[in-house]
């Protein structure tokens, strides 16, 4: 039998040593996890294996080409308004449609807004608008409309003007807005002649259709039509129940119309931009009748708040007698404006 001494350090070492076999156990089960779970590398590990972890395939990797997130569109923001004698931009792809008619662009933007002249939205004094028409019939009187006049008269362009490029590029490049000039039956037909584009009462529909497509694409760039054709103002075409779908298509397309008469045209459609004139200026053309004339416009303006004046035609003496005018019209508390900031309303 063992003494009793000893056996209870027996006891005692048993017990120790069951007590450390059990926690050993522990730290393994710990260490190895739950059943079916992969062991857990040890903290510095996991570190190293997180560090050494692939990069996804979305994000940039040194020597790669880095893929592009998705940019989100935007319609762009209308271009600023011209400042005055700023010049007219040229022809804009969207608003071209086959066959270089105008049109509205799939954004909304219309060219008469587009090609509108620099104009002060904070000036309130009275308005003056001057229409000077036949600019690109004759090539020495045009270059020097242009050389005399303000950037703020609007000249009314052609369609029988041959090879006009270079001369709508320079009216582009001094600031001023153009106009198409639409042949029309004028009141004296067929003894006056407006050309053989004209639009005629008695031509067929599809004929006039015709007509009025050829002179609207004949150049780009210009913010509306007026009847005053090269000295002549088409009135008993634009009278006619056969003017109704002329005044729809353009307002279709976006431009605005100035008439020769004094008032809107009666069979204009609603959303059809459109004005009268006040004042033809030069008929006679002779200085003392322009002079004359030119008060009457200014004094129109000054009672009204606004006023559109036609020279008919790029006669030397009235090129002279409205320079001479405009010259001073600002000393004279009147503001000379293109012809688009007296006949669009204000947005």
């Amino acid at each position: 039998m063992m003494p009793p001494g000893r056996a209870g350090r027996a006891l005692a070492v048993f017990w120790i040593v069951l007590i450390a076999a059990a926690g050993l156990g522990a730290a393994t089960l710990q260490w190895l996890g739950p059943p079916g779970e992969a062991p857990r590398p040890p903290a510095a590990a996991a570190a190293h294996a997180e560090a050494a972890r692939p990069e996804p395939a979305s994000a940039s990797v040194p020597g790669s080409p880095r893929v592009p997130e998705p940019s989100r569109q935007s319609t762009p923001a209308p271009p600023a308004p011209l400042r005055p004698g700023q010049p007219i931009p040229g022809p804009v792809a969207a608003l071209l449609e086959a066959g270089n008619l105008p049109r509205i662009g799939a954004d909304g933007r219309a060219p008469m807004r587009a090609y509108a002249g620099g104009v002060d939205p904070a000036d309130t004094r009275p308005r003056i608008a001057i229409l000077f028409g036949g600019i690109g019939l004759s090539a020495s009187d045009s270059e020097e409309a242009l050389r005399a006049l303000p950037p703020a008269v609007t000249f009314v362009v052609s369609p029988y003007a041959a090879k006009p490029d270079r001369l709508l590029g320079e009216i582009r490049a001094h600031g001023h807005e153009f106009l198409l000039a639409l042949p029309m039956e004028p009141q004296g037909y067929p003894l006056d002649d407006p050309g053989n584009q004209a639009l005629l009462i008695g031509a067929p529909p599809t004929q006039n259709t015709r007509r009025l497509d050829w002179s609207l694409s004949r150049f780009s760039g210009y913010a509306g039509v007026t009847n005053a054709a090269d000295g002549l103002r088409g009135e008993r075409f634009a009278a006619s129940s056969t003017m109704a779908p002329i005044l729809q298509t353009l307002a279709r397309r976006g431009l605005f119309y100035i008439d020769t008469g004094a008032s809107r045209p009666a069979d204009a459609p609603a959303a059809l931009v459109a004005r009268g004139i006040d004042l033809v200026l030069d008929e006679p053309a002779v200085r003392s009748e322009i002079d004359t004339r030119l008060a009457r416009l200014e004094q129109f303006a000054r009672d009204h708040g606004a006023a559109i004046g036609l020279a008919s035609l790029p006669r030397p003496v009235t090129i002279d007698r409205i320079a001479a005018w405009t010259a001073t019209l600002s000393e004279r508390g009147i503001a000379l404006v293109p012809a688009s900031a007296i006949a669009i309303p204000v947005p």
